[in-house]
């Protein structure tokens, strides 16, 4: 819907309107609150944004597709709209002070639905259940009827329709872990089941790549391509290749958007999906898993469709020439991150001759990219970022956790899918482009305030604030504290976001960038490229038509993509509430991420490590600062966990 609201303050072409949403804009044309012609816009005393409503009742309109500053609208202008709301309002004459506005129509509620569990209390000498709000604990009116209710079992699970105050679906019962996964899908409206059209749609296009049927393709089967990927990972978007006679650098790419029709069935699932979801035991793919696990994926032994980039270097490294081109690969070897760690480290156990040919370019070609990003990094900034790897038992509980670092493997492939990126960008002067802008000059303040209090020393006479990274990192190191210092540092920036024009992107260093390299995960690289296709080919209509909606649509992507990490964040804490829940009263050891009241630490061992912990105490901590944790308690409805330090006596 907010995609669709740009448009409308934009101007959306009569012949552009999605079917369902023809009657909104019917309602609109009777309120006179857009213009009726071959162009549907938004007047000029209207604005659409999102609410944003204080605790003493009042609001805040926050427009989108215009720069201006927030609106006011007073309780009684309200009209029912809550917080997050997305809303048409009406600009209210003002001669002073703050501009005012009044809510006239409420295009969506901020959360189509909620998920509430069963639980029964005694009124009146009588069993009642109610349901409560999972995230909140408050308790949710819905309209079923308490003998239906009273035939479930207490922590059953429900999705509800805010709309209609009707109960969706029956999720399962609190109690199981696997449930989890269920229930933050749900807390964000995310669907894992495609409809029947989608999956026929891509079941249509078999399982195999029949080289004749493509006579116009760049024939690469002999080269000997490979995956890099995680040992778990089942779809692979990406593959490469060195020649090192020639000094080129072949980065393949799943060529998604030969499959994925634009506004076919699959198409609209993906748009609406915008990002694959991933939990430690399964994914929520963005397509379905007969594309995305199949015929797309750069198989090993399996001749597939590819987009490709071929990266000429010179001898110093620096970029000579970059050429794309459709081309059909077989990708020889899938290999895992740890494996070609073990070659970068000079363990070469090889299982035959198809390593042997491998390693003649992979090895080399490390040696390039180090020295490629030695010299990126002189303008970028580089964060130590220990991911969470969650493994889960049979029951669906943690396991085990651990923190998974950056390798050699890595770096890699990142250099590699980074020079792919920044090639596609140079293509594109409007389109889709991933922007990240430098922090603003108040967080970078706040930021050496904070860093201040830590010890470290910074040069605010230092106007590159890459180079004054680059010290407070060295001195962070130096303290044992590094890691958390670049999450403060992180923390302090802007989030990178798509947009339709080029901004640069400040952490990477880069003038133009764009994300192209993962089209099976992430539906801004499919758009992307078709854009290129469409643009090599000389497709005009196809090219234009995507254009004139991509300014909306760049606006949604970066709102799914928050989304799809809420989602994987909240499965996290549930997982860990669970295990918390079972060590009631245990200590572990902690550090301080938040030191205002009430604190907020993060567990450092054990099966929670990374668990966030709202400590009951009421004295002021120290930021970073080490201490013992005793577990108070866990609700796992909330996925909430409580606890206290625990002083020695």
């Amino acid at each position: 819907m907010k995609e669709f609201a740009y448009k409308l303050v934009k101007g959306i072409e009569r012949k552009d309107i999605p079917r369902d949403k023809r009657d909104i804009i019917n309602d609109l044309i009777a309120l006179k609150i857009i213009s009726d012609g071959k162009i549907i816009k938004l007047k000029s005393s209207y604005r659409i944004g999102k609410v944003d409503v204080t605790k003493k009742g009042f609001g805040f309109l926050i427009p989108i597709g215009v720069k201006e500053r927030d609106y006011l609208i007073e309780s009684h202008h309200l009209n029912g709209a809550s917080k997050g709301d997305l809303v048409i309002a009406q600009k209210l004459f003002n001669k002073k002070g703050r501009p005012k506005a009044k809510v006239i129509y409420i295009l969506e509620k901020a959360f189509a639905v909620s998920v509430a569990y069963l639980v029964y209390e005694i009124k009146n000498g009588k069993k009642v259940p109610v349901l409560k709000n999972i995230k909140t604990n408050e308790p949710l009116f819905v309209n079923e009827k308490k003998k239906t209710l009273k035939k479930l079992p207490e922590g059953a699970v429900f999705k509800i329709n805010n709309y209609t105050a009707k109960i969706e679906e029956v999720l399962g019962v609190l109690d199981d872990p696997w449930i989890d996964d269920k229930i933050s899908l749900a807390l964000y409206n995310k669907k894992e089941e495609f409809s029947k059209k989608a999956i026929k749609e891509a079941r249509a296009f078999g399982d195999y790549v029949d080289k004749s049927m493509y006579p116009d393709r760049v024939d690469l089967t002999d080269l000997s391509f490979c995956t890099i990927d995680p040992e778990s990972a089942k779809d692979h978007d990406d593959a490469i290749y060195f020649d090192k006679e020639k000094n080129e650098l072949y980065v393949a790419i799943a060529d998604v958007s030969e499959y994925v029709y634009l506004n076919g069935n699959i198409d609209k699932e993906a748009k609406e999906r915008g990002f694959s979801i991933y939990f430690p035991h399964k994914s929520v793919p963005m397509l379905p898993r007969e594309l995305s696990e199949n015929i797309c994926s750069l198989k090993e032994n399996e001749d597939r469709l590819a987009f490709i980039f071929k990266i000429t270097l010179d001898k110093n490294n620096e970029v000579l020439k970059e050429e794309l081109f459709e081309g059909i690969i077989r990708s020889k070897r899938k290999y895992s991150y740890n494996k070609v760690d073990e070659f970068l480290e000079g363990k070469l156990n090889l299982i035959d001759e198809t390593d042997e040919e491998i390693l003649k370019w992979l090895l080399p070609l490390w040696e390039k990219i180090k020295k490629i990003r030695s010299e990126r990094l002189k303008t970028g900034l580089e964060f130590e970022s220990d991911e969470i790897r969650m493994v889960l038992d049979e029951n669906g509980m943690i396991k085990e956790v651990n923190l998974e670092k950056e390798t050699p493997s890595h770096k890699l492939i990142e250099d590699c899918m980074l020079l792919a990126n920044k090639a596609a960008a140079k293509m594109i002067d409007f389109g889709i482009f991933r922007v990240h802008e430098k922090p603003s000059q108040t967080s970078i303040d706040e930021l050496y305030s904070e860093l201040g209090s830590l010890g470290i020393n910074v040069n605010t006479d230092e106007k590159n604030f890459v180079k004054a990274v680059e010290d407070i990192q060295k001195q962070a190191s130096e303290l044992g504290i590094k890691k958390f210092v670049d999450k403060l540092i992180i923390r302090s920036q802007q989030q990178a976001r798509y947009d339709a024009c080029n901004t640069g992107h400040f952490a990477l260093g880069f003038d133009r960038y764009t994300h192209f390299t993962s089209p099976i995960r992430r539906y801004s690289d499919l758009i992307l490229h078709r854009i290129l296709k469409a643009t090599i080919k000389n497709q005009k209509k196809i090219l234009e038509y995507i254009l004139r909606n991509v300014e909306a649509l760049v606006v949604k992507l970066s709102e799914l993509e928050r989304e799809a990490m809420k989602v994987e964040w909240d499965f996290y804490d549930r997982k860990y509430a669970r295990v918390a829940n079972e060590n009631i009263g245990k200590i572990y050891k902690g550090i301080i991420e938040d030191p205002e009241i009430p604190p907020i630490a993060k567990i450092l061992e054990d099966k929670l490590l990374g668990a966030r912990v709202f400590l009951k105490d009421k004295e002021k901590f120290n930021l970073f600062e080490k201490v013992d944790i005793e577990i108070s308690s866990s609700d796992i409805a909330t996925a909430k966990i409580k606890g206290k330090v625990k002083k020695e006596n």
